[in-house]
């Protein structure tokens, strides 16, 4: 076991860090602000009930981390 995690270790410290920018933290916030935004806005706003704002906005957020998944890959494959 202990060969292993020294192999391991010395695997990851050949590899750079990529570091995440300051837009793609900008962009992930607000995403965020927009999906609590739009579950308020159904809870309170429309009165469609607890559970269908929770869903819809868990919906949205599940298609904007596919789409965040399909332009990383696009990007990756290009390097």
């Amino acid at each position: 076991m202990t060969v292993d995690r020294e192999a391991i270790r010395e695997h990851e410290r050949d590899e750079p860090t990529e570091r995440v920018s300051t837009a793609t933290v900008v962009a992930y916030v607000v995403a965020g602000v927009i999906l609590v935004g739009w579950f308020l806005f159904g809870w309170l706003v429309l009165r469609q009930g607890f559970v269908d704002s929770v869903g819809e906005s868990a919906g949205a957020g599940f298609a904007l981390l596919l789409i965040v998944s399909v332009i990383g890959t696009l990007r990756r494959s290009r390097r």
